[in-house]
């Protein structure tokens, strides 16, 4: 199971910092990704990175913004959010790939495991 946690409410311009965490599995054989659905859209990719943690992606809308790492002998993937903006309002999830591929994954069908989601609201 995936946990995602981290969210809440913060002004424009503020940070965030989210971190997903695995239960009864090995986040080292996982690509792990972000991704946020708000309101009304379809979910969409934010960030990703591979296994090892040296191959990341992000969305343009994030990239210089936000910052993904992960820590493997905890089991946990974060996702370090700056200069926060009301358009990033949404729920954002965090979900895992078991693979033996080295590369990420931006696409969400790719994904196996979801966690449930937390809410990062902005306010302007």
């Amino acid at each position: 199971q995936l946990q995602a946690c981290g969210g809440g409410l913060v002004q424009a311009g503020g940070s965030l910092r989210l971190s997903c965490a695995a239960s009864g599995r090995t986040f080292g054989n996982c690509a792990v990704g972000w991704f946020r659905q708000a309101p009304g859209k379809e979910r969409e990719f934010v960030s990703t990175i591979n296994r090892s943690g040296g191959i990341t992606s992000y969305a343009d809308s994030v990239k210089g913004r936000f910052t993904i790492s992960r820590d493997n002998a905890e089991n946990t993937v974060s996702l370090q959010m700056n200069s926060l903006k009301p358009e990033d309002t949404a729920i954002y999830y965090c979900a895992a790939k078991a693979t033996t591929f080295m590369g990420v994954f931006r696409s969400a069908p790719g994904y196996d495991y979801w966690g449930q989601g937390t809410q990062v609201t902005v306010s302007s």
